[in-house]
């Protein structure tokens, strides 16, 4: 296992310790703040039992009370000015109202006197309160009873979404930062590539260009061409890498190509260098198309899983690639289907991370290298199409034709 497998394990064991912790405390913070809406829906209650028992005092109170008593009585009543409060007789008849927003205006000659609008509007509320929990009865005497029915009052209302209000300002502000560091992170990660794959091409440059110069000059001193012929190819090769990593490190150019010979082209280096256990078999589509492309970095991604495959197959197996352009108008499909040691479904995104490898050598970079070259360079899409621990993968290209 690759270091950057480690850093990569790593990294998502503290995103899952990061999430668990996130959803405790918001798990906390709801607990608290409901907890606070109940005790304070607790008090509102024990106000409205004060108040209750008041109206039955004034009800069951005789002419000769002390006018002290009764003054007490009243400004139990009179101080309630955010709850709002119904009270009905036994026949559902509204004996009093106070704290409701009417719809209208209550005549101050005659404030006793509900209006037909306003009537409605209290019968409304009052067939609406008669299923809440919001209900006190009052037992004025043996054959007499009233109900009282409360709403909450408008602080309770808005501590009850308070908390609801935060959460959701708390998960877009969470969100924001997400995004905005995952682009700062995206930023940093394209100067890497650009700088590393510039200063590896440059680093190649000047080797190379001394390497061809050795060979001109061992074919004028007359060693063997079979020899000179190996090198010259091996030269080559360096020479195609290099400019690889100078068209990564920027923005590469276009070029139509037709997908059959664009695969084939691809497949050439790898056909003469996989084992001769390896079965590989091309499937060209039956309708060629045109293709926008960068073909050297085509062909890097074709090699890249091509190689991929045979080391999952560990260097015996069979390895198709197939080529469609019928099943869609406007995308050209390649598989490339291997019978290898196959990916568990749970990793079938994450393949495609840095450092990401089952390999005890290697970097775990090639899938991340393919995947940037097809999506952000071509824009297409690579993906797992299909997997099986013990019995192989699909990897498949979709690109877009030429019309």
């Amino acid at each position: 296992m690759s270091s950057l497998r480690n850093i990569y394990d790593t990294r998502r064991i503290w995103k899952v310790i990061f999430i668990v912790t996130a959803l405790v405390m918001v798990g906390i913070f709801l607990h608290i703040s409901n907890g606070l809406v109940r005790d304070l829906a607790a008090q509102e209650r024990e106000r409205m039992q004060i108040w209750a028992n008041a109206t039955k005092e004034l009800a069951t109170m005789s002419d000769g009370v002390a006018g002290t008593d009764v003054d007490f009585l009243f400004s139990i009543i009179e101080g309630n000015h955010n709850i709002p409060v119904l009270l009905v007789d036994a026949d559902g008849t509204i004996l009093l109202h106070r704290n409701f927003n009417l719809p209208e205006p209550i005549d101050s000659l005659s404030p006793y006197i509900i209006s037909p609008g306003n009537l409605a509007f209290l019968e409304a509320k009052l067939k609406k309160l008669e299923g809440s929990n919001n209900h006190i009865t009052i037992q004025i005497d043996d054959a007499t009873t009233q109900e009282l029915y409360y709403e909450d009052s408008t602080v309770l209302k808005r501590l009850a979404y308070y908390p609801y209000i935060q959460l959701a300002v708390l998960l877009i502000f969470v969100v924001i930062v997400y995004f905005a560091l995952i682009s700062i992170k995206k930023a940093e990660q394209n100067k890497v590539w650009v700088g590393l794959s510039k200063e590896t091409a440059h680093q190649l440059g000047t080797p190379i260009s001394s390497l061809m110069a050795w060979v001109q000059m061992l074919e004028a001193s007359g060693v063997d061409k079979e020899i000179i012929t190996d090198m010259d190819t091996d030269v080559h090769r360096l020479s195609v890498i290099a400019d690889r990593f100078s068209k990564i490190g920027s923005r590469p150019e276009m070029e139509l190509n037709f997908i059959n010979e664009a695969v084939a082209e691809s497949l050439k280096y790898m056909q003469s260098r996989i084992s001769a256990r390896v079965k590989l078999t091309v499937l060209p589509a039956a309708e060629d198309c045109g293709v926008n492309m960068c073909l050297p970095l085509f062909e890097w991604v074709m090699e890249n899983l091509t190689k991929n495959a045979v080391d999952a197959m560990q260097g015996e197996g069979s390895l198709s690639v197939s080529i469609d352009t019928a099943s869609s108008g406007k995308m050209v499909y390649i598989d490339v289907a291997d019978s290898g040691k196959g990916i568990s479904r749970k990793n079938f995104k994450t393949v495609f991370t840095p450092g990401y490898t089952t390999k005890k050598r290697g970097w775990g970079l090639g899938l991340t290298l393919v995947k940037r070259i097809i999506e952000e360079y071509h824009g297409g899409r690579i993906y797992v199409k299909d997997s099986e621990v013990g019995v192989g993968t699909t990897f498949r290209i979709e690109l877009q034709k030429v019309k």
